[in-house]
């Protein structure tokens, strides 16, 4: 039984399949597969709007309970009081020294923690001894409350900001360093084999390789110690006062909490999370523009 095959042959013999072309058949009631979004969609589509709305709930649920329920202003404050009791402080001045005092503190001791912990993570992937060495203390200090080192703190650097800020470095060191080396242990030994092959190592091989490939992790830990720094700093001043500059905001909220003014108490709690917000913002924005831009994370 012979096959008889269809087509042009090639010199060579192999057979070619003739050619054709379908033309595409378009239905009357289709609809483009891009389209203009409406100005709903639009709307929708934006992350501060999304998070706006958000916010404008939990504002409106609380106003609404203190309307209902009948709560006394000095035990719960309306979302009018505290809006009020806000722009009170900021009118006089008091809650932006009093914050911005805060946030001299925080960024010093934001700042060598993340010193130290990029020091101690370049060690740690130098050589065998300097991971055991990130391990070991990690596994020791992490779980260690930062606030539980202030008593000691204050003996060794004495009522002052130098205080703090040694509490803050401890928030801030051990889960950035954690966070850093599991990125650089996660980057993938094809990675590391080209920079070796271009002549990189030691400190130039996790500047141009390491670094990039784990930035993602980087930022999370930067994230993390970023929250940790923050709540410590408003626990201590919470605890240990005011220091030598007049106190920041965890006194600002102590000191109204002491005078019964509940108002400017939740004044100064909203204003810690609005910090917050502010923040997390901006690393949602470099999170955009790094690692969502190369594709690293959805």
């Amino acid at each position: 039984m012979s096959i008889e095959v269809i087509g042009a042959r090639t010199p060579e013999g192999i057979v070619l399949r003739p050619e054709y072309e379908r033309p595409v058949e378009t239905k009357p009631d289709a609809k483009d597969v891009t389209r203009k979004l409406s100005t709903w969609e639009h709307i929708i589509g934006n992350e501060m709007v999304r998070k706006a709305a958000v916010v404008a709930l939990v504002l409106i649920a609380w106003q609404l309970y203190t309307d209902l329920a009948d709560v006394q202003p000095l035990v719960f404050p309306s979302v009018v009081d505290t809006l009020k009791a806000l722009f009170a402080s900021m009118m006089d001045g008091e809650l932006f020294l009093r914050v911005w005092g805060s946030l001299k503190v925080l960024l010093a001791g934001y700042a060598i923690g993340m010193g130290l912990a990029a020091l101690l993570t370049v060690f740690a992937v130098s050589s065998r001894f300097g991971s055991d060495v990130l391990s070991t203390l990690t596994a020791m200090f992490n779980p260690l409350p930062a606030i539980a080192l202030l008593p000691l703190s204050m003996l060794w650097f004495g009522l002052g900001s130098p205080s703090l800020i040694f509490v803050m470095v401890h928030s801030v060191l051990w889960a950035v360093a954690l966070n850093t080396h599991s990125g650089f242990r996660s980057v993938s030994e094809t990675q590391r084999m080209v920079g070796r092959n271009y002549g990189l190592k030691g400190v130039r091989l996790v500047a141009k390789v390491l670094i990039p490939a784990a930035f993602a992790s980087i930022l999370t830990g930067m994230k993390i110690g970023w929250a940790f720094a923050w709540r410590t700093l408003i626990a201590a001043e919470l605890v240990f006062g005011a220091n030598q500059g007049g106190g920041g905001l965890g006194w600002y909220i102590f000191e109204n909490s002491q005078n019964l003014n509940t108002d400017r108490v939740f004044a100064g709690l909203l204003t810690v999370m609005l910090i917050g917000v502010l923040v997390e913002s901006g690393f949602r924005a470099i999170e955009k523009r790094t690692v969502q831009r190369w594709g690293m994370q959805r």
